[in-house]
């Protein structure tokens, strides 16, 4: 027993020694936007907390990071990046004008980040003297300048970070990200100075090629800390892979992401840890589409082919979190409040449920998605239960949601305890991004659909009518709701302006 303890003591310690406290303030900023932070160097790129901004800018909250690193911070459609460790406490502050694209550190997290805005700041003015003519220059000289830029950048990382006392590991991350510059100058160089000059023949030499290998000496460690750096390497193979994906049989079929798997598994001395990171990059980017991509195709070719466990799992959560739950699953067990203050689960009643999921803070919410959503609510209401689960940071917050905005609709109004942070976001791969979002579960409680955004949505439509047995009259497609619009104007209507 005291064994156990102690080992459940140690358990406790490691997830608190994990997780970043943040605190702050955005001067002016508003109740309708959310601050979240996540992970820059993963797969995923997820939101790892998203905290709410009250009526005077205040906002406070923590969040599990996995690894000490960097990791974007977002407001109001904008982002900046910064510099995080386990178990730190940050506090940062701005003006909502320009919040994060300027902000103030204070906290444990001051140096680290200081260092990288002074030497973000010398870079910004070295490299306004560099300009494309430098591509156009005869091989021995561009390497004579290009050496002669990286050593000037290294020194002053070096410089500053005396003055400043960063840690180590923000200072070896700047210095590979620099190498990581310099080698996309040299792929640009390779890729156009034949062009330039008029001679479609040219290639660069040994010399040009040892100089690019001493940069990525530390190809391993560049590959799992810098997306960059994988945007090299995908530019750097880019013509092999075109090469190689024209002569596949199945190329107009196949997805991207299944010819480069094949590609990378013919190339013998690139690393297991770049093809699972390059793999899952463009599995990222090309295939995680729930409109067009197949989820089981692409979990196939994750399992596959993808070797490091972390990876996987990184990429798997991007994948739960785009396609959702697998239509046919059982829908998980989840406990809510209800308007009433009481207790419960989801109720079927022997009926499909549309479950709609919302927060008072999704713009446009009140002046364009509940109009439509009283119209579908009408027409199927006899055949199909609504459940509106509220994911906002309180319980007061969603007593005031639900009584303004959906009171007089059929349905049941539920909150999920802990907002986005809940357990029902969990199980159902909830994200500040996806909300509003529809699903259906069928009258034998299992997924019955992928989530939707927009009501007016042609497959909606047909997925609404499937499962009810009735027929709609044809809906407006532009009847988009809050993902659509938000690019807009995001500062338009909300539940909390009623």
């Amino acid at each position: 027993m005291k064994k156990y303890l102690f080992l459940l003591l140690i358990s406790l310690v490691v997830i608190s020694c994990s997780k970043v406290k943040v605190e702050g303030n955005v001067k002016g900023g508003s109740p309708l936007e959310r601050i979240e932070f996540i992970e820059a160097s993963g797969v995923a790129t997820l939101p790892l907390v998203n905290i709410g901004v009250d009526d005077k800018g205040n906002f406070k909250g923590d969040f599990k990071a996995p690894k000490n690193g960097m990791y974007a911070m977002t407001y109001a459609g904008k982002m900046n990046f910064i510099y995080l460790k386990k178990g730190q406490t940050l506090k940062v502050s701005g003006d909502a004008a320009t919040f994060p694209e300027v902000y103030k550190i204070e906290g444990d997290a001051k140096k680290n980040n200081d260092f990288i805005t002074e030497t973000q700041k010398y870079l910004q003015t070295y490299s306004s003297k560099l300009n494309m003519q430098l591509l156009q220059k005869k091989e021995s000289d561009f390497l004579t300048e290009i050496k002669k830029v990286h050593s000037d950048l290294e020194k002053n990382l070096d410089e500053t970070a005396d003055k400043i006392g960063p840690d180590s590991d923000v200072v070896k991350l700047k210095k590979d990200e620099l190498a990581t510059n310099i080698l996309t100058f040299l792929v640009q160089y390779e890729a156009t100075h034949g062009q330039a000059i008029g001679d479609p023949s040219f290639k660069v030499s040994k010399t040009f090629t040892d100089y690019e290998k001493t940069l990525t000496k530390n190809n391993d460690r560049m590959v799992e800390e810098l997306p960059v750096y994988r945007n090299y390497l995908l530019n750097k193979l880019g013509q092999d892979f075109q090469n190689f994906a024209v002569k596949q049989k199945d190329k107009d079929n196949a997805s991207m992401s299944t010819i480069f798997a094949r590609f990378l598994a013919t190339n013998k001395e690139m690393s297991q840890k770049t093809k699972d990171y390059l793999l899952a990059f463009v599995i990222a980017k090309f295939d995680l589409n729930p409109y067009t991509s197949e989820v089981e195709k692409v979990k196939k070719i994750s399992e596959e082919y993808i070797k490091d466990s972390e990876v996987k799992k990184d990429l798997n959560s991007a994948i739960n979190a785009v396609f959702g739950l697998k239509k046919g699953e059982e829908a998980p067990k989840v406990n809510f409040v209800k308007l009433d203050g009481k207790s419960g689960n989801l109720e079927s009643n022997g009926k499909p449920t549309l479950v709609m999921t919302y927060a008072s803070w999704n713009p446009y919410i009140a002046q364009s998605t509940i109009p439509v959503l009283k119209e579908v609510v009408n027409f199927y209401k006899s055949k199909v239960n609504f459940a509106f689960v509220n994911v906002d940071d309180t319980k007061e917050q969603f007593t005031k949601t639900a009584n303004a905005m959906l009171k007089g609709i059929p349905g049941t109004n539920y909150y999920a305890e802990g907002g986005l942070s809940s357990d029902y976001a969990k199980k159902f791969f909830i994200y500040g991004f996806k909300i509003p979002g529809f699903f259906l579960i069928g009258k034998d409680g299992k997924i019955a659909s992928q989530t939707f955004y927009n009501l007016g949505d042609a497959k909606f439509v047909e997925e609404m009518n499937k499962i009810s047995g009735l027929q709609a009259p044809s809906v407006n497609p532009q009847a988009q709701l809050q993902n659509d619009l938000l690019q807009q104007n995001p500062k338009t209507d909300s539940a909390k302006t009623k």
